[in-house]
């Protein structure tokens, strides 16, 4: 799987969409971002939608978030609704918005 990254002095602004691969986020995005995989590192942020199959967070997002497996790590500060089939939350996360579990199915 081909994967994406957006380094610690890069400031993206517009959207990001990978169809057969991975963005990893270490610097700063304003926009959407749609992959199969995105992980947010300790140092990046994103203000805008994500969508994704499988999505990991460290750092800060602010928007909204829509995937099948969500993990939310005790850097991460997210300010967004979230529809999730599942969802892990490490102990010290923050998480202010609308949550839906959808469950399995």
């Amino acid at each position: 799987m081909p994967s994406s990254m957006i380094e610690e002095d890069l400031k993206v602004e517009g959207n990001i969409s990978s169809t057969e691969g991975s963005v990893e986020v270490k610097g700063s995005v304003s926009g959407d971002v749609a992959a199969e995989e995105i992980t947010i590192h300790a140092t990046g942020s994103v203000e805008g939608a994500l969508s994704a199959k499988k999505i990991y967070i460290e750092g800060k997002v602010k928007g909204s978030l829509k995937c099948d497996d969500l993990k939310i790590v005790s850097t991460s500060i997210v300010q967004a609704d979230i529809v999730a089939k599942t969802m892990t939350t490490e102990s010290g996360a923050k998480v202010v918005g609308k949550v839906e579990i959808t469950g399995g199915q």
